[in-house]
């Protein structure tokens, strides 16, 4: 009686089998001994052309070459099978995560392959780009394809952009983070934090504002552009994208195309025949002249022709301004409710700053009829003090 009992308990009915319940209870997983294992890779070491290693590497050709006895394989292949039993939980740290969940676009790649024997110690990647797709062939029918764009840098200003399009994602991933390394550009960092100057750059349908921030300001900017400051080193910026912001690879190329055309101090003197004078916050605001002429000759205001452009900005900018979108107006500011509650709200605003300015000047929080009052009965007292000092001072003269 108890085990059918418990039977009743732990186990499906009839009906419900019928119904597609409890399809998976009392079955056993079976375990795919094939998961751990890789081609061409075991308790004797080789390196197989073709099968665990690329045909040409570079510009050499890979030879099948034994490797060292790996001892332990065997066992890290059963502790491989033991935990596959067990769910675990990926925790990526905060700093790690990339822009969605577990995708790899956003987080640190790993460095690319060293190039002539030479490793490149101190670069890092990113991944900004990975699309999936399919095309049709004419043997094959539908092919799926992948294309992927990387970006590369060492944090001090050499940075490389590059992108590849395959069927196999792992070697499509490989192929663009070492065409990357092969596309590296040095670009200068002022101060070691920023740009050396505000400008502005297109490309295509996409356009770029570039502005200069001080220490502290961080990266507010497009996650593309914020991948390719992380990888050059700039660690403040603001940047506003205007039009195709969705084409990662132009607002990448936009960016890059910015950066290499920055100016020198020197050269934005030289063109204007001007003194070019910085201000900062940190000092305060105080005019400083950072770059003059080199030819010494600086124009007057009657040299200036009055339809040049003198704002700063502007001249940067190349003419181009930014959109100034006005702000939205809530739907709910139309409504009668709304109407209401600005009359009821109305007669206490600004009651904080009044409270701190009738203690600034009065000491205390009083109403403005006392105010009145008291300059009124300041005014008698001075009035008829006056008046007694002339009365005495006839009264004397008699």
């Amino acid at each position: 009686k108890a085990e059918n009992l418990w039977k009743s308990v732990t186990t499906v009915s009839n009906p419900g089998k019928r119904r597609g319940r409890g399809r998976g209870a009392g079955s056993k997983t079976v375990k795919d001994l094939n998961k751990g294992q890789t081609m061409g890779v075991g308790k004797v070491n080789m390196v197989w052309p073709g099968l665990n290693a690329p045909i040409v590497k570079g510009n050499e050709v890979v030879r099948r070459t034994a490797l060292p006895e790996d001892k332990e394989y065997v066992e890290k292949l059963i502790r491989f099978r033991n935990e596959m039993d067990v769910y675990r939980k990926v925790r990526i740290s905060p700093l790690e995560r990339g822009w969605s969940g577990k995708s790899l676009l956003g987080r640190w790649y790993g460095p690319p392959d060293p190039v002539d024997g030479e490793p490149l110690t101190g670069f890092n990647t990113k991944l900004v780009v990975m699309k999936f797709g399919m095309t049709m062939d004419g043997n094959k029918g539908k092919v799926r394809r992948v294309r992927v764009a990387a970006i590369t840098g060492n944090k001090k200003g050499c940075v490389g952009y590059g992108s590849a399009v395959g069927g196999d994602f792992r070697a499509v991933t490989k192929k663009a983070v070492n065409r990357a390394a092969q596309n590296l550009m040095f670009y200068d960092i002022h101060d070691g934090h920023t740009v050396t100057h505000d400008f502005f750059s297109q490309c295509e349908y996409t356009k770029v504002f570039v502005h200069k921030k001080p220490p502290g300001f961080g990266i507010v900017a497009h996650r593309a552009i914020k991948a390719v400051c992380d990888c050059i080193g700039i660690k403040d910026i603001y940047v506003k994208t205007e039009g195709a912001n969705k084409n990662y690879e132009n607002v990448i190329r936009a960016f890059m195309l910015g950066l290499a055309r920055q100016k020198t101090y020197q050269q934005l003197a030289d063109e204007k025949n001007l003194h070019l004078v910085e201000f900062r916050q940190e000092r305060d605001y105080l005019p400083v002249v950072v770059a003059s002429p080199s030819s010494g000759k600086v124009r007057t205001t009657s040299e200036i022709h009055p339809d040049e452009v003198m704002d700063f900005h502007m001249h940067l900018f190349d003419g181009q301004v930014r959109v100034q979108k006005s702000p939205k107006v809530p739907a709910y500011t139309r409504s009668e409710g709304y109407y209401k509650y600005l009359k009821n709200w109305h007669y206490q605003r600004s009651r904080q700053q009044v409270r701190v300015y009738l203690k600034a000047k009065y000491g205390e929080v009083i109403s403005f009829l006392n105010i009145q009052e008291k300059e009124e009965r300041e005014r008698h007292r001075a009035r008829s003090a006056q008046q007694h000092s002339s009365e005495e001072r006839i009264a004397s003269e008699q």
